[in-house]
Order: structure tokens, then sequence, then C-alpha cells
């Protein structure tokens, strides 16, 4: 569950305009995406002050400022409930959210619940109380995901369909031992490079996959690539990771040697891979945390660690 928490906010904010035009088909008439979109952690944390243990915290909050075609600024409020089991007081709290950035911020708010959990029980999509005459009720879009049809996600041809496709694969299968999973994986792998997405969003997409259906054995996420890579070769010699960093350079470019293209990708690899718990260091994720969530080994996230360190250490020397 930190794992999925940690992957959820990523993805969101990653294709945040593909989840507006997947909710609504005519997202595009409404928000003028050219002007950018700007997330408002800062605004959140001022008035949700974050745990002590940030991860025990299973709801994912997403507040985003968005503009519409005739100028105005509109605040998107999403609230990602990941945890196994749904909680009763979940309205309430989808009010509490609402009031406060409300009365803060007097800022207009759109608030969807994209609700993770296994049972396809339906959920009510509003907190309504009322005495002596007095009566609120306060309504909000909700979007659960096991409800979702899996041939009507595989029409879409919005990258957010995968995503949601990805989160439910694992919601419906009963047995979920590695053999499961990586069968699950692959498909939907073969799935995304089918469809005509811009080559940015297929990487951090296929990042979200790699991650949210995770395998017990770390073995087998070699396995996973080495399959990757036979999919792509049926149309193109590169690997996986190639076809998506030389997607900006030129297309002409020709393929070298198999060898040479298998020691790219390593080092491609490398470099994502690095750049990730960076990322994730720098956030201050425990070791153990990086590890679960990306793969890579225990004893590479230390001396990831360890190089930052000395290289910090190194350049306050210089500066002195």
């Amino acid at each position: 569950m930190q794992r999925n928490d940690y992957l959820w906010k990523g993805i969101l904010e990653d294709i945040f305009d593909d989840f507006l035009r997947f909710m609504h088909s005519n997202a595009d008439e409404i928000f003028d995406f050219s002007r950018g979109i700007e997330f408002l952690d800062k605004e959140l944390e001022q008035l949700f002050p974050p745990e002590k243990d940030e991860f025990s915290v299973k709801i994912v909050d997403k507040l985003a400022k968005v503009y519409t075609h005739e100028g105005t600024e509109e605040w998107i409020l999403i609230h990602c409930e990941v945890q196994g089991e749904y909680k009763p007081d979940f309205p309430h709290r989808m009010y509490t959210y609402f009031y406060r950035i409300f009365d803060k911020y007097g800022k207009r708010i759109s608030a969807y619940a994209i609700l993770t959990e296994k049972s396809p029980k339906a959920r009510i999509d509003k907190y309504a109380t009322e005495f002596l005459g007095t009566k609120l009720e306060y309504h909000y879009n909700v979007y659960k995901i096991s409800q979702q049809s899996e041939e009507e996600l595989l029409q879409s041809n919005n990258p957010f369909a995968m995503v949601v496709l990805t989160a439910r694969s694992v919601l419906k299968k009963k047995r979920l031992d590695d053999d499961v999973l990586m069968e699950i994986k692959l498909k939907l792998a073969r799935k995304l490079f089918e469809k005509s997405f811009d080559k940015e969003k297929i990487r951090k997409v296929m990042n979200f996959l790699r991650r949210y259906i995770h395998f017990e054995k770390s073995e087998n996420n070699i396995t996973f690539e080495q399959h990757l890579d036979q999919i792509t070769g049926r149309t193109t010699t590169m690997g996986i990771e190639e076809l998506i960093l030389r997607a900006s350079k030129h297309e002409g470019m020709k393929i070298g040697e198999k060898r040479g293209e298998m020691r790219g990708e390593k080092r491609a690899l490398e470099r994502r891979n690095r750049e990730i718990v960076t990322n994730m260091l720098s956030k201050n994720l425990s070791e153990e945390m990086i590890t679960d969530i990306t793969g890579v080994p225990l004893e590479y996230v230390r001396k990831v660690k360890s190089e930052i360190t000395k290289n910090n250490v190194n350049g306050e020397r210089m500066t002195k």
C-alpha cells in the first residue's frame, strides 16, 4: 500500500491532463492545457499537515490549478483511496477537504474520488447532514476501478485507461503468484505499445505498470524486461528503453550491432534507475522503501546515497 501511494501520486501528476480528458470527453473544450497545470501541494499541507509517518496515510491527495478557455482559474481536487478496505468516514473526509480549501482560498473545486478497493460494491457520492431544518448535501465525483469494463478500457485511446487497467488487473485475479503477475504485466505492456500515445506518456505509464504490479522474486524483474525486448523486437531491434529514450532523436538513426544496443540499453536503464533513486532520496524516503517501490537492490540504493553524500561534502569544501 505504501508503494501504491507513491505511484498514484506520481502518475496523477504525470498525466493529469489525460485524467481530465478521461473523466470528461469535452475537457479540451473546457480547459486550456496550453497554460500548463500547477500542483498545489503546499496549499494542501497548510490545511492538512502530514503525519510524522507520511506513509501511514492511505489516501493520496492532489490539488491542481488549471485554466479554462475563458481565462478563469479553477482548482481540481482528487482523492485516491488506495487502502484495501473502504472506510465509512470517507464522505466526511471529502467534505472536510472541500470546506477547508473553500474557506481559506475561496476557489471553486471539482472533486474526484478514485476508489481502488477490491469490492465492486457501489459507494455513495455525497456527504449529507441535517438538523432541525438545516440541511447540507455535498456531492463529488466517484470513479471505482473494480467496476470498470476491461473491454471498454482496452478500446480507449487515453493513457489513463491503461493506468486503470493496471490497477484493475490485480483486483480481478484470485491467484496472484509471480507467474500470473508476469502474464498480466506482459499483456498490458503489449496493449500499451499498440496504442498511439506520445512516447513520453508511454514511458510514464510503463514505469507505473512496472512498479504497481510487484513481483515477489526480484529476479522476475529481469525476466520481464527480457520479454519486453522480445515484444518490441517484433517491430524494431531496439529494446524498450532505447525505443522510448531515442524517440526524440532522429528517426532515421541507424541501428547499431546487437551487442552495442545491449550496452546502450543497460546504460539507459542505469541512468533511469539512478534518477529515480536520487529523486526518492531527495524526498527523504527510507532506503527500504525505495527498494520496495523500485525493485532495485538495497545495496544499490545505499551506493547512490553514499555517492550523493560524498559529492555534497566535496561541493561544500570547494565553496569554502
